[in-house]
């Protein structure tokens, strides 16, 4: 090999080398500027006649027209930004490609209280707020593009809100739900929104998600539930998977280690994401 041939074979590396480089730089710099739309709003409610801070996560601009829409539910004595809290939910709406939604939700238990007209959260959840949403955002308003989980009393909510609308959400997630309000009779103020047990027992039962599981008998929604085997809800978890199998209820059940902290919710929720965004594909494929 001639000094000149080296030399233009050394050229030639030196400039593939330069534009693998130059093609890395420019998917690094993309990545990087990549970052999701926040929205911190106030949601009017015309039940409640009041307006609850929401928080909504659009993913950054890349040629989609449109979006599904993921509803994130707080558990007891959080708020709109407990999920920002536990995880970073900007990078799960820009990798997922999907609208992120965590609204307030108090300490509702996100149902229709019949004791407080001021919490009346299950319109809010079901009706007003996804109504706002896809009146202001690029969505698919579409039953088998929106999905809603939640941790906890969130887990509950989400669940809630799915069995008795499952024209509104056709995809539902919970981790570390309390699937059984009536086994707590006295925890987490349940009885300032269903008044107390004892005195209304027929009324909690009905606003129980356990008690309420053969709503989903033909509903053709996808569903995932997970708990940690740590978790003090986790027997009420495994209770509610034995009744949908009995009830033939196709459902996903995930239990992993772990209690009802902040790392584990940490964890699952990136699993419940790619769930729903599984389920989000196949709709779109199909079109």
């Amino acid at each position: 090999m001639t000094k000149k041939t080296m030399k233009n074979k050394h050229n030639n590396m030196t400039n593939i080398t330069r534009t693998i480089l130059t093609a890395l730089i420019i998917i690094l710099a993309a990545t990087a500027t990549r970052a999701a739309k926040v929205d911190t709003l106030s949601v009017y409610s015309q039940k409640m006649k009041r307006s609850l801070s929401t928080i909504v996560y659009t993913p950054d601009a890349a040629g989609e027209a449109k979006y599904p829409v993921i509803y994130l539910l707080h558990g007891y004595s959080g708020n709109s930004t407990t999920w920002p809290g536990i995880t970073d939910v900007a990078r799960l709406a820009d990798t997922y490609r999907t609208i992120i939604v965590c609204p307030d939700g108090q300490n509702s238990w996100y149902v229709d209280s019949p004791v407080d007209p001021s919490m009346q959260f299950e319109t809010f959840i079901s009706k007003e707020l996804p109504e706002y949403i896809d009146a202001h955002y690029p969505t698919y308003a579409r039953r088998e593009l929106r999905a809603i989980t939640g941790l906890s009393m969130g887990g509950h909510g989400a669940m809630w809100n799915g069995l008795q609308h499952p024209d509104v959400f056709g995809n539902i997630g919970t981790t570390s739900g309390c699937m059984d309000i009536c086994q707590y009779p006295n925890c987490w103020q349940i009885e300032k929104v269903l008044g107390n047990k004892f005195q209304n027992e027929a009324v909690w039962k009905s606003h129980s998600v356990y008690y309420s599981l053969d709503r989903l008998l033909g509903s053709r929604q996808n569903i995932i539930i997970d708990c940690g085997y740590s978790d003090f809800f986790y027997p009420v978890n495994l209770q509610t998977h034995k009744r949908l199998r009995e009830l033939n209820v196709k459902h996903d059940f995930y239990v992993r280690p772990g209690g009802h902290t902040g790392d584990y919710w940490h964890n699952s929720i990136d699993y419940q994401i790619m769930f729903f965004a599984k389920q989000f594909d196949k709709v779109l494929n199909e079109k």
